[in-house]
């Protein structure tokens, strides 16, 4: 195991919505989002992701929101290192 310090967790909850964020704007245009909650608790070493999107007249949503989350997940994970 490496030296280095553990992330706190503001970081983990940072990288996580940033993360879910940044794949949502990669497929919609900021304009095209009508509402977008990307909810991060990470407690106990447990990392728990919500996100809800709302984009008008797209059947995709609800995909997107998923990879968005798992985006996330992905994005704490290179945190640790693993």
């Amino acid at each position: 195991m490496s030296d280095r310090e553990e992330p706190t967790d503001e970081e983990v909850v940072r990288a996580a919505s940033e993360a879910a964020e940044g794949l949502v704007f990669s497929r919609y245009a900021q304009s095209e989002v009508r509402d977008l909650d990307v909810t991060v608790t990470f407690e106990d070493g447990t990392l728990e992701v919500d996100v809800y999107l709302n984009v008008p007249d797209d059947d995709a949503q609800e995909r997107v929101a998923d990879e968005a989350a798992l985006a996330a997940r992905s994005a704490v994970d290179e945190l640790f290192g693993e």
